[in-house]
């Protein structure tokens, strides 16, 4: 009897007037902007500031920082390209973080797709023991993996840092990837099987392609995470012609002391973030893909 005159007394409450609603919307979407706005300011300014910067002179920079370059010349962009060997660095960057990249999108996209679709003894464990890795912080298996490298020979090498990445980058692959291959519908699967499918071919030619929009969302994640790595490199990489992106840079900052070319300097952190952006730009409509196939699911 409670219940019922408490519902009654709730709908027989007048509601909100509509002028009243739209004045709360307004207010929130102010809100909303201007924050909104106040960020990309101080996300663009910096990157503009930046990238204005690769184009002058070390004075110039000092004289007017907020101004224009007097040349735009690219004469920064080939100095830190050859000079600085960001080139070198640059290669190996990529080789590393492409290899890494394919490796760890096939192993975490198969072992999610068996943690997800079947059902055995262990199960559970093996899915628990993947996400117990993304809570285990790199810098307290740096020592142990120093020695565990060097002992197989892969330590200051190229592959050896492609296994250690793709080692640290599998667990989250196999956590972002799982949901996605669960909620894809059974019924697909089962008429593959009645078309004479394989494992192998209804895995590659029907259920991957279905999670797409997961797979470019976690490879937009590893590559920025593997791009971007520093701890690991310089830890297990102490090799010169073997230094990534994030080494190189740190040297080349550091190791003119108070004689910092900064027009130099500036050419190379875009030559660093700009791979970065490329990538972001081209499937940021996959990441919005499997954001709303997430909200959906």
């Amino acid at each position: 009897m409670t219940v019922t005159t408490t519902t009654r007394e709730a709908a027989a409450r007048p509601a909100a007037p509509p002028a009243a609603r739209h004045r709360g919307d307004r207010a929130v979407a102010t809100v909303s902007h201007t924050v909104l706005a106040v960020w990309t300011v101080l996300i663009i300014v910096p990157l503009l500031w930046t990238l204005l910067s690769s184009f002058k002179t070390t004075s110039e920079i000092f004289a007017s920082p907020f101004s224009l370059p007097k040349k735009w010349s690219f004469d920064n962009y080939v100095s830190a390209w050859t000079t600085a060997g960001i080139g070198r660095y640059f290669f190996n960057t990529v080789v590393v973080v492409g290899c890494a990249l394919v490796i760890v999108m096939i192993l975490g996209a198969m072992c999610a797709y068996v943690l997800a679709r079947f059902t055995f003894f262990g199960n559970r464990f093996i899915y628990y023991m993947m996400i117990a890795g993304l809570t285990f912080p790199i810098f307290l298996a740096i020592v142990p993996l120093f020695f565990v490298m060097r002992n197989i020979g892969l330590l200051n090498t190229l592959p050896g840092l492609i296994v250690v990445y793709v080692a640290f980058a599998l667990p989250f692959t196999v956590f972002f990837l799982y949901p996605f291959f669960r909620a894809l519908p059974g019924e697909v699967s089962e008429a593959a099987e009645i078309d004479g499918a394989s494992e192998w071919r209804k895995f590659f030619q029907v259920m991957l392609p279905m999670a797409r929009p997961g797979m470019a969302a976690v490879a937009i994640f590893n590559f920025l995470g593997l791009w971007n790595q520093f701890l690991l490199p310089i830890a297990l990489n102490t090799k010169k012609n073997n230094y990534v992106l994030s080494q190189g840079m740190a040297e080349f900052a550091s190791q003119a002391g108070y004689n910092v070319n900064f027009g130099r300097l500036f050419a190379a952190v875009v030559i660093m973030i700009l791979p970065v952006a490329i990538v972001y730009i081209l499937f940021q409509r996959q990441l919005q893909g499997s954001v709303s196939h997430g909200t959906v699911q």
